[in-house]
């Protein structure tokens, strides 16, 4: 892959609305190829019987299981709020 020019830094930096230097564009051009060199090492391993992978350990959700259980009343969950009205908690607008 080509080297990252200083014009596409500075593309990327304006896409992400960042007020980069002069210096800071050459300093990030450098990194930025230097990391794009490195990633690129990647290509040359030989992964032709390597299963594609989404993670390194074998690991799947474990969930407990789904049971319905009792729950507190509606009274009981409104009886320590500040401040209700027909059976809701009352909170202040936010919405102008």
């Amino acid at each position: 892959m080509a080297d990252i020019s200083k014009d596409q830094v500075k593309h990327v930096a304006h896409l992400a609305r960042l007020a980069i230097t002069e210096e800071e564009a050459d300093m990030f051009t450098s990194q930025l190829s230097s990391i794009i060199d490195y990633a690129e090492q990647l290509n040359e391993l030989d992964t032709e019987n390597v299963e594609p992978t989404t993670h390194v350990l074998d690991l799947k959700n474990i969930m407990r299981e789904d049971k319905p259980k009792e729950w507190i009343s509606k009274e009981e969950a409104l009886k320590n709020a500040p401040d209700k009205q027909d059976g809701h908690f009352r909170v202040p607008s936010i919405l102008e």
